[in-house]
């Protein structure tokens, strides 16, 4: 069987993991920067996330239509991994570079900091998906075996996750004591931070771009079926004409307050479960306890799906572990109204810990799915019309995660704004907070502070809980079975060598 080789399948990762880095950079801090750094406000940021998913519904297909009609003697995939990670690099950067809307009393001045956020971000999710595209499109290149194909995504998923976890636990806190460098030497808290962050967010990026490009090492095996290039109309005809993969599409839409997860996390542990002390001890704890949970069970189950899938129908696999998450989710918001200012507790905090794991497991299998049917409808449509649509139906994976990371930044944002958790009022919420050093877990317990936990937690439990429901419904007659599955790679199988 043609596969790749063990060199391949680890450079490969490396370069995941690379990308992921950066992505979980902007996934997990941008919102966080925009709104409790440089304090744009929360209806702003709704809809800067809003236009930036627009335009991602042209954008990615598109992508993908240029990434299928590209032929050249290192494949159509490859050729993007070798220079898309440096475009990547200088456009995350340049969303950090961005005045204090709350330091500025001028109308101009503030218009200009969120048009700044909004076309730094907007270019950031455009060359983003220059890259993602081809390098989760690749996986379906790079072997002929199923068994090899989903060992391979398993473990890109493993490592996907890995990234996210080190910054989601990193990030925060390490932004935070290089701010404090700056703030120490005159800055001013609210500068110092942004500087922090800067700073981190540039080095890590740098670090990210050089392993995104390693996955250029990887090879293409599967020959293309047709030298036929199809125009960006007709590849949106053929995504949609293939029942299978509509069904995951709007699965995969239908998660997208999945997300809120990781854009509600930083805030949550930065506020509820950080001390007043600001060392961060606090945080760290807590996030290691919570984030561990999650991303733990995650990664054990990411590495059982390919065995899961050898014993059980991917469709059931897949939609067992999306509905799961309707058990945690509800569960923590149940705790919530129970006892709201008290769930930094130890007994509340291990309840927690454990439903986060309930929900990662779930979170993480269905994840390594999503990315294991998508490869399958690659294969059900080349059998189907002898066009192999590798890039426009990865750019259909590219689509879902940055709709479902911008639905969920648009959700966050209404909440936010209905509460009163925005612009000025976050900058003075800071302010108190730092002028209580010795009140720990202050913004837990003050009635002042009600409001703002009450959309936090709910943030993270209701929206997240419904979407567990009802991304099952498409999936429920899913078409490719795995027995139609081997049948229609045993049949390609046989063209090929025509």
């Amino acid at each position: 069987m043609n596969t790749y080789t063990k060199k391949e399948r680890n450079m490969y990762l490396i370069g995941l993991m690379g990308q992921n880095v950066i992505y979980n950079i902007i996934a997990t801090g941008m919102v966080f920067y925009f709104q409790s750094v440089i304090f744009i406000p929360a209806i702003a940021i709704s809809v800067i996330m809003g236009v930036a998913r627009i335009w991602d519904a042209i954008n990615d297909p598109m992508m993908g239509t240029i990434v299928d009609r590209t032929r050249t003697k290192w494949g159509k995939c490859r050729p993007y991994l070798f220079f898309v990670p440096g475009i990547v690099m200088v456009t995350t950067f340049l969303t950090f570079v961005n005045g204090q809307y709350s330091a500025s009393n001028s109308p101009k001045t503030n218009a200009i900091i969120i048009g700044w956020a909004a076309v730094s971000y907007i270019l950031w999710g455009m060359t983003y998906t220059a890259g993602d595209i081809p390098i989760w499109g690749i996986t379906s290149l790079m072997t002929e075996s199923e068994k090899d194909r989903a060992g391979i995504l398993s473990l890109a998923r493993i490592v996907a996750g890995i990234a996210g976890a080190l910054i989601l636990l990193t990030i925060v806190p390490i932004s935070q004591s290089v701010g404090a460098v700056f703030t120490a030497n005159g800055m001013s808290q609210s500068k110092g931070l942004q500087w922090g962050f800067i700073v981190v967010c540039g080095v890590i990026t740098v670090i990210g771009s050089l392993m995104f490009q390693c996955a250029a090492f990887a090879k293409e095996r599967v020959e293309q079926p047709s030298d036929e290039h199809k125009g960006f109309i007709d590849n949106i005809k053929i995504m949609w004409a293939c029942k299978p993969f509509r069904r995951i599409l709007i699965s995969g839409i239908l998660k997208a307050p999945l997300q809120l997860l990781l854009g509600i996390a930083m805030t949550l542990m930065s506020y509820y479960y950080g001390d007043n002390g600001g060392d961060g001890q606090s945080y760290m704890l807590y996030m290691a306890i919570l984030g561990g949970a999650m991303y733990g069970s995650q990664f054990v189950a990411m590495g059982f799906v390919p065995k899961l899938c050898e014993k059980f129908e991917k469709r059931t696999v897949y939609n067992v572990s999306t509905a799961i998450g309707v058990i945690p989710f509800t569960a923590i918001f149940i705790i919530y109204l129970i006892d709201g200012t008290g769930l930094y507790k130890t007994h509340w905090l291990i309840f927690t810990a454990i439903m986060f794991a309930f929900a990662g497991a779930g979170i993480g299998a269905s994840t390594v799915m999503q990315s294991i049917l998508i490869a399958d409808c690659v294969d059900f449509d080349e059998h189907r019309t002898g066009y192999r649509p590798d890039g426009i139906f990865f750019s259909g994976q590219s689509f879902i995660t940055k709709l479902g990371a911008g639905l969920s930044s648009f959700i966050q944002g209404i909440v936010f704004a209905i509460v009163g958790f925005s612009g000025d009022a976050v900058a003075a919420c800071n302010e108190a907070l730092a002028s209580s050093p010795a009140s720990d877990f202050l913004f837990a317990t003050a009635p002042e502070f009600e409001a703002y936990r009450f959309g936090m937690f709910f943030l993270i439990s209701i929206p997240t809980a419904v979407s567990c429901i009802i991304a099952v419904l498409p999936m429920l007659k899913y078409e490719i079975t795995n027995k139609k599955h081997k049948e229609i790679m045993a049949d390609l199988g046989v063209r090929r060598k025509h």
